[in-house]
């Protein structure tokens, strides 16, 4: 059978999958909506997190990131690692003993005012939509290749998939949907990774692949190194960036996962404040699967890429590299017109432009491996791509439903009429992420890089503060929030798009101009520290919080008889 008959045939048996659970397990009440019931298992809620987490990032751009920054690229891997562990340590506990549904529900109750809960949903909102464009605009790029449909198009499917499973089973529906999606999305990974690996060094392990010899002897990254500098590229295993910029980028990386609140979210849907330890363990063991395989996974995929395309006939050329163009997302310019792809490290000179984004899901085309793999790669994605969309999605549409329009606007509103809310504010939240997905603004580029920072600028400090500082009160951490939110945004928009110098190139022109010498992916890590001065300043000078606030606090840090969560 062809790729695509084997993409259709595994995309819509892993899709019918997913509408059947969220049919099976559909929500009936607002806690199942948002928690679950609060009811899950710490194994199943494990692998609901660690779907949640890996997204259409992690699955399709981490190695393809790796892959072409080398060294580099191994920031991505050490702060989103990090980060989790921390959210799992430090947070996660705390945070299901407070017994709320959301993070703005947590910021809201715990800073005693409606203005903190308003500021927090802005934040969740502007955090989760710029997130959610990049994986509906990953499904569309999945879609574009595999199923051979324009980008357009396959957005506006995944909007349909993504509507029927997140409005009509919420959390309940979500969480037993990513089991199946992390089941899918980690063997669509691993399934190539160990083909290509015994393929190159005769290794069926991946991790151990990327140190072994190859037919020739050579260790694998000595001939990577050997073929990046012969083509006037930096050696792969060398790091071009400054000290401050990786420990910047790699701390903002972290402190933004642990203020995620797609996230955090999942951490309330456990009977008991020992299960969210447990489930935390579980995601952390089943991220790492796929996360100490990309380095290994770009390793692979840069070497045939760079052994299969340069310097070789363009004529020539295999039929995955024509599919590829097709896209977009790969690009031959004959500059010198010998008919001959030149991939070079001299931009001036080099004919070949590729995605990043390109890596992971060519990678068992390059290879030349089975149509079944090739096909089960782009049901990996997908996984990948829904399961985070989903939960951002419902984020989305609890924030407006349950922390404004119950919380702010409407206290006296049913649990139906609630729910009925959460559904429409999710059907609404879907539509405007498929717009952004097939007209992506230009910070869907950045997506990572501004996600990540907006939420260590403004819910991490808050949220650490909130359960560790029993005096911080709301003042404090509205205005560190306001402050941290305001300075990222401004930092990303006048370093990477250019905004505040009359359209200056950002990436040419504005580098040498880095505060600090930080770049903007890093920024968030100033940015917090901010938040933490300013809050930590104004709550000096304003009253302390209710000794009634301050009670609670000191119990959520309790351990013993920490059994029961909250009524709430």
């Amino acid at each position: 059978m062809s790729v695509q008959v084997w993409t259709y045939l595994l995309v819509g048996l892993s899709f019918a999958l997913y509408i059947g659970i969220a049919i099976w397990s559909r929500a009936g009440s607002t806690k199942e909506y948002y928690v679950a019931g609060g009811g899950v298992s710490p194994l199943a809620n494990g692998m609901a997190t660690a779907a949640d987490w890996m997204s259409a990032a992690s699955f399709i751009s981490m190695a393809g990131i790796i892959a072409f920054a080398g060294y580099d690229g191994a920031v991505y891997l050490m702060g989103w690692t990090g980060g989790y562990v921390l959210l799992a340590l430090l947070l996660a506990p705390y945070l299901r003993k407070f017994g709320k549904f959301t993070v703005p529900d947590f910021i809201g109750e715990r800073y005693y005012s409606k203005t903190a809960r308003i500021v927090a949903v802005i934040c969740a909102l502007i955090v989760s939509f710029t997130y959610v464009a990049g994986q509906m605009r990953g499904v569309g790029i999945v879609f574009s290749r595999f199923l051979e449909v324009d980008i357009n198009t396959g957005v506006i499917i995944g909007m349909v998939i993504v509507l029927f499973y997140a409005v009509l089973g919420g959390m309940k529906g979500i969480t037993y949907t990513q089991v199946a999606q992390y089941c899918v999305l980690i063997f669509a990974f691993m399934v190539p990774a160990i083909f290509i690996s015994i393929q190159m060094t005769g290794n069926p392990i991946p991790q151990l692949g990327m140190g072994s010899t190859v037919a020739d002897g050579t260790y694998l990254l000595d001939k990577l190194d050997g073929l990046s500098t012969e083509l006037g590229f930096a050696e792969y295993t060398d790091g071009t960036k400054s000290l401050v910029d990786v420990f910047a980028i790699t701390l903002a990386l972290m402190v933004g996962t642990a203020g995620l609140p797609h996230v955090i979210v999942r951490f309330f849907t456990v009977k008991r404040v020992k299960d969210a330890r447990k489930s935390a363990g579980w995601a952390l063991l089943l991220i790492a699967i796929l996360y100490t395989t990309a380095p290994a996974v770009a390793v692979f995929a840069k070497t045939n890429l760079i052994e299969t395309a340069s310097n070789k006939e363009y004529a020539s050329m295999p039929q995955w590299f024509k599919n590829w163009e097709e896209t977009g997302l790969l690009k031959y310019d004959d500059k010198n017109g010998d008919g001959k792809i030149q991939y070079v490290g001299d931009k001036a000179k080099n004919e070949l432009t590729v995605d990043n984004d390109i890596m992971v899901l060519a990678n068992p085309e390059i290879a030349n491996l089975p149509a079944w793999v090739i096909a089960l790669v782009a049901a990996g994605g997908l996984a990948a791509a829904l399961s985070t969309a989903a939960g951002l999605l419902l984020v989305i549409s609890s924030s407006i439903s349950h922390d404004l329009i119950k919380n702010v606007f409407n206290p006296t509103l049913s649990e139906k009429g609630e729910l009925w809310a959460a559904r429409i504010s999710a059907a609404v939240a879907v539509v405007i992420a498929g717009y952004f997905g097939i007209n992506p603004p230009g910070f869907v580029a950045a997506v990572v890089a501004l996600a990540f920072g907006l939420a260590a600028a403004s819910f991490f400090p808050a949220i650490i503060l909130g359960i560790f500082y029993k005096k911080m009160n709301s003042k404090g951490a509205i205005s560190g929030m306001i402050v941290g939110l305001l300075l990222m945004l401004y930092y990303m928009l006048k370093f990477k798009f250019g905004l505040f110098d009359g359209g200056k190139d950002a990436v040419a022109g504005l580098q040498g101009d880095w505060w600090f010498g930080i770049s903007p992916e890093g920024f968030g890590t100033i940015a917090m520290i901010v938040n933490f001065i300013v809050a930590l300043t104004v709550n000096q000078f304003t009253p302390e919080p209710p000794e009634e606030v301050q009670e609670i606090v000191e119990h959520i840090r309790i351990p013993s008889g920490a059994g029961e969560a909250s009524a709430h």
